[in-house]
């Protein structure tokens, strides 16, 4: 059935940036399927999902990304850890491949997807270093707030994570000489309600036209 407005605001309200996990309590293997799923289906610019997805699932490699990531315990404490990685580049087979993906899903003739090359590389050609490194970063975060939408629609908790060593998550993470690097992760798993003080605190947000004036 489908979610209607009131219980849309009641999941918004329920999600929180959860500092303490439950360590004992999983994702059922189903969730965690459709989860992992919303990632491969989150949106991107022009479609080009220009990022990776690394599903952490060795405790021993998450004992050490807990040690560069200032010892937060959701890193270890969480049911699952993803980590979100942005390219290092864009590269003209990028567009190749991507496309070359497009007749093979769609049934369309290559020649037919002509206009669409050009724009994409119109787009990408405009911009500097500099701010073809930050588009490529913002799709990544897309994607990160994709996934924790999805998880609190099925009332799993998460904290996206920002305070790393992304250097040295490249390194445990095998990373260094890929064509990616880590941007950030996100711990998801269930609140430890009686122990995490923050999951019983009313969110502060301001006023809301204030923040979403009507023009």
């Amino acid at each position: 059935m489908n979610m209607n407005a009131q219980e849309l605001i009641e999941t918004l309200e329920w999600r929180y940036a959860t500092k303490v996990f439950n360590p004992d309590r999983r994702i059922p293997a189903e969730d965690w399927e459709a989860l992992l799923e919303s990632l491969h289906l989150s949106p991107s610019s022009l479609g080009l999902q220009m990022w990776k997805f690394l599903d952490v699932r060795d405790p021993a490699v998450r004992s050490r990304l807990r040690e560069v990531s200032w010892g937060q315990p959701q890193v270890t404490d969480a049911s699952h850890l993803v980590v979100f990685c942005a390219r290092r580049d864009f590269k003209p087979e990028d567009v190749q491949r991507y496309l070359e993906r497009i007749v093979e899903v769609r049934g369309v003739a290559m020649d037919s997807l002509d206009q669409y090359r050009a724009r994409i590389f119109e787009l990408v050609g405009s911009k500097s270093p500099e701010v073809l490194k930050a588009w490529l970063e913002r799709q990544v975060y897309i994607a990160l707030g994709f996934m924790m939408s999805c998880a609190a629609d099925l009332r799993v908790d998460t904290c996206a994570l920002e305070g790393m060593d992304p250097a040295a998550y490249d390194r445990i993470l095998h990373l260094e000489n890929s064509p990616y690097y880590t941007l950030c992760a996100l711990a998801l798993g269930y609140r430890n309600e009686e122990a995490d003080k923050y999951a019983r605190l009313a969110k502060v947000r301001f006023d809301r036209d204030e923040v979403i004036p009507a023009i």
